[in-house]
């Protein structure tokens, strides 16, 4: 099974941008589509973005246009790069495949975005 691990997260401005990083454990090549997830207190969590193994890619309305999802197979890692942060997208953040591995989810990394 792989192992996910989440970092970049911070305390950020409205408007202000971050690199979230996903390492997996081990290759993810054979993995078609990764994505990024988010949950938000009180809320469940959501699909946020995707990128196929061929480097298609997928967002959620509410980031289209702001975040930009990539993944680096040899590295095996995916990023997410956030852009024009507001509040509402605080939340804490996950990547896993699409659909989900149910062992992979890691601690995620908590993005905090003030008014």
């Amino acid at each position: 099974q792989v192992q996910l691990v989440e970092s970049g997260g911070g305390l950020v401005q409205a408007g202000g941008s971050l690199r979230l990083s996903c390492a997996a454990s081990r290759s993810i090549s054979w993995i078609n589509v990764m994505g990024w997830y988010r949950q938000a207190p009180g809320k469940q969590r959501e699909l946020v973005a995707t990128i196929t193994s061929g480097g298609t890619t997928n967002y959620a309305d509410f980031v289209k246009g702001r975040f930009t999802i990539s993944r680096d197979n040899a590295k095996n890692a995916v990023y997410l790069k956030m852009n024009s942060l507001q509040p509402e997208d605080t939340a804490v953040y996950y990547c896993n495949s699409d659909p989900v591995l149910a062992r992979s989810w890691g601690q995620g990394t908590q993005v905090t975005v003030s008014s």
